[in-house]
């Protein structure tokens, strides 16, 4: 077996609980963020680089991790955005003809550190009845009351702002410049892979940093507005949702997914919260209140909008539903060109359920040029 002496790891909750593991090859570290876990059996790259999972420590709960390497063509962002890696069985080798790079010489070159021989499925199920917290993982296993110590120092996710760590510093453009439509992105942790499900309807996209005003936006003549997932609590993305109360008040074509999805709400006045342990996976269960028709979906968040709040808004109606547990998972506005969902239509990884979103949101802008 590669790497018979790896050292001794932990991981140290919040709440004083530890669990035992290793490190990936012979690395040394320390790194610390919100735990939380993703269910989905594949797409782990894609994972490690949505900059939605900012700032947290990522538990794969597919028992190896690593076993068809990574892909230069498969990352959702221009870096790793997890602040760690736990997963159980770490796979050195990979068998896929298409892989550029192990999963450990991905880790090497992003410099992420993990920890892997976890029992991950104890771990899991502690965080389900316990909810997410901060943790730290670590090769200090001789340093527990000095990792405590310093983990009371990092921040509760609830309250802040991570938009900004990772959204771009200056506009670019996605896209052919001679297509059909313009649409204005706002960045508040885009995914790759959501421009190109814009691109593909042809669509050229102007993204804008996470602060752009709706002057910055509309100067550019767009022909509909988008507001992109990301990390952290929406409630402190004061700029974001000024943004979109000026972009519903213009009664302008206007999209959100995710941590836009929150923003939007937050703009008509509905409040959001941090959820137990939140939705992260490939396979969650939503149905369509206006087909009436089921979807499973892609889906990474931790915050959710006030159900209650939302159906006593005059001006919203709830398009989805998430079966798990009844959270909004979609809003529409009745009287305006706006709609958003708390999922991942563009997947990457995931089903493509919920594709038609974007589709539905071309439609939109074309009833309204037209």
């Amino acid at each position: 077996m590669k790497y018979q002496t790896r050292k001794k790891a932990i991981l140290l909750l919040a709440d004083g609980t530890i669990f035992h593991g290793k490190s990936v090859a012979n690395n040394e570290g320390t790194a610390f963020g919100e735990v939380c876990f993703n269910t989905g059996m594949t797409g782990y790259q894609e994972i490690f680089t949505d900059p939605s999972y900012f700032g947290q420590l990522m538990v794969t709960t597919n028992a190896h991790i690593g076993n068809y390497g990574t892909n230069k063509d498969e990352v959702e962002s221009n870096s790793v955005k997890i602040a760690g890696l736990i997963c159980k069985n770490f796979s050195y080798e990979y068998s896929r003809p298409s892989a550029d790079l192990s999963l450990e010489q991905f880790s090497e070159e992003s410099k992420l550190f993990a920890i892997s021989d976890v029992d991950t499925r104890a771990l899991v199920s502690y965080i389900r009845d316990n909810g997410a917290m901060n943790a730290v993982i670590s090769t200090e296993v001789d340093n527990v009351e000095g990792l405590k110590q310093q983990l009371q120092k990092i921040p509760s996710m609830v309250g802040l702002e991570l938009s900004s760590k990772v959204s771009t510093k200056e506009p670019y453009f996605f896209g052919k410049e001679n297509a059909k439509y313009k649409i204005a992105a706002l960045d508040i942790g885009i995914k790759k892979n959501i421009l190109r499900n814009l691109a593909k309807r042809d669509a050229y996209i102007k993204v804008f940093p996470y602060n752009a005003t709706f002057k910055d936006l509309s100067d550019w003549n767009p022909d509909g507005y988008f507001i992109s997932n990301g990390p952290g609590d929406p409630e402190p993305l004061e700029d974001a949702i000024l943004t979109a109360k000026e972009i519903i008040a213009n009664d302008k074509p206007l999209f959100g997914i995710c941590l836009g999805h929150q923003v939007i709400a937050l703009a008509n006045g509905v409040s959001t919260y941090k959820m137990h342990n939140g939705h992260r996976g490939i396979n969650h269960p939503i149905m369509n209140l206006v087909t009436g028709k089921g979807e499973i979906t892609s889906q990474n968040h931790g915050f959710a909008i006030n159900r209650e709040e939302t159906e006593a808004n005059k001006e919203l109606e709830i398009t989805h539903v998430h079966l798990n547990d009844q959270t909004v998972a979609g809003i529409r506005m009745k009287n305006k060109k706006v709609f958003s969902v708390q999922y991942h239509p563009e997947a990457s990884p995931g089903p493509h359920d919920a594709e038609y979103l974007f589709d539905q949101f071309f439609e939109m802008i074309g009833s309204s040029v037209n």
